[in-house]
């Protein structure tokens, strides 16, 4: 029996450098850094002044100015970014197809915020003076179901928190959905905010890069100087169907979804193998349910985030699964966007398929956003080196990484539009 094709027919992006797959692509394309000086919350006591933070945000000139009011701001940025995988994908919603859509979302973190302005009231003036119109905010499924309200989408609705890897699960959750036949059309992807809880958290334990005297900062992965990495926000949705759902409507595909794979290993918790065991267990899982060699891959998308240990680890993998010589270019589209938790793999996939589709941009290779930073052809973490093989070649198929410091690790493979043909 034939398995079941799943494809991407919509992208909606609320990134730090761009609002719209076509101003986040070009913005990648260029190497515009979306890291900027942080407004969201005074950061002047302390050593670290930047992020990628989604400036100027305005959801109301997405979604108008009803029904916002209780809203947060993580689910506000996936309503945007929802809105805009649906008209992008020419999804139209009726009484005979909503049972049909449903949404798989990846957020950890997205609560935090709002868990701690309701709980403050409620410790400050006591529980009976607490807003329930703002509980909803507190639950981590919140933002998929408002999502769901707010299209009228009554298939299935989840919310996977596993973590940094959680928008990648989220993608191969609603793949094995769509395979089963339980869902024919779904809304996939990423959302979290970036708050001063999940700053004074990461900064405290030494995550972030410390600014000094004013000095610029940039984000350097897989770079021998690397010194830590910066926090992002922000949202992706992708709208994920099978082929023959796809081509029944007319819809243009961007890409299959070919391959996933996770690994969870409890034994790394809060800290990283160097040998990158687990990692390159999700990606080799990846290539064997998509069918390919590692030999047929000609782009990586990298979890890379500028944290010493976690490139160490991440180029280990790397070359465990593909040997010494690395596929035809690699990115790390996070030293644009900063690292937004579960968000990152939502975030790695929307960029990486905007690569397949813009056949034109043959050069890719040599722009700001390859790995390491500037213009360099090799990766050199600590005492690990891999030489790009064909920095020219256009990329077919991709592979996607994400892991963190919990122990998941998960990896998906991609197709251009064509292998759907």
């Amino acid at each position: 029996m034939d398995k079941t094709r799943v494809v991407i027919t919509g992208v909606g992006v609320v990134a730090p450098n761009g609002i719209g797959k076509d101003e986040f692509w070009s913005n990648c394309f260029a190497g515009v850094s979306g890291i900027k000086p942080i407004t969201l919350f005074d950061v002047s006591r302390y050593r670290c002044h930047y992020a990628g933070e989604v400036s100027d945000f305005q959801p109301e000139h997405y979604l108008g100015p009803k029904g916002l009011r209780n809203l947060d701001r993580t689910t506000l940025l996936a309503l945007v970014a929802a809105k805009l995988a649906i008209e992008d994908a020419h999804l139209e919603i009726t009484d005979e197809n909503r049972n049909d859509i449903g949404v798989v979302l990846g957020s950890t973190m997205g609560s935090v915020h709002s868990i701690s302005e309701f709980d403050r009231t409620g410790l400050r003036e006591g529980p009976r003076y607490v807003n329930p119109a703002l509980f909803p905010n507190a639950v981590i499924n919140s933002p998929a179901s408002q999502v769901a309200i707010r299209f009228g989408l009554r298939g299935l609705n989840s919310t996977i928190s596993t973590g940094f890897s959680a928008s990648l699960d989220a993608i191969g959750y609603a793949m094995d959905m769509l395979t089963l036949g339980r869902a024919r059309t779904l809304l996939v992807g990423g959302v979290e905010e970036l708050c001063i809880e999940t700053f004074l958290g990461f900064y405290k334990l030494g995550f972030l890069i410390r600014s000094f005297n004013g000095g610029p900062i940039r984000l350097m992965p897989f770079h021998p100087q690397c010194a830590g990495t910066l926090l992002g926000e922000g949202a992706v949705f992708c709208v994920m169907e099978t082929l023959e759902r796809a081509e029944e409507r007319g819809a243009t595909i961007y890409a299959e979804l070919l391959g996933y794979g996770t690994q969870f290993s409890p034994a790394l918790m809060y800290h990283y193998d160097p040998s990158g065991e687990a990692a390159a267990a999700a990606m080799r899982i990846s290539l064997e349910d998509a069918g390919v060699t590692p030999g047929e891959i000609h782009r990586i998308s990298a979890c890379a985030n500028a944290v010493k240990d976690w490139d160490t680890m991440e180029a280990a993998a790397i070359q465990a699964v593909f040997g010494p010589g690395a596929p035809a270019s690699i990115s790390a589209v996070k030293s644009l966007l900063g690292e937004s938790f579960s968000a990152g793999g939502a975030f790695q996939l929307a960029e990486a398929v905007g690569v397949l589709i813009n056949h034109a941009v043959l050069a890719i290779a040599h722009r700001g956003h390859l790995v390491p930073a500037g213009h360099h052809e090799s990766i050199q973490p600590g005492h690990h080196s891999m030489q790009s093989s064909d920095p020219d070649a256009h990329p077919n198929l991709a592979l996607i990484d994400s892991f963190g410091p919990t122990g998941v690790s998960s990896a998906l493979v991609i197709g251009g539009a064509h292998q759907a043909n």
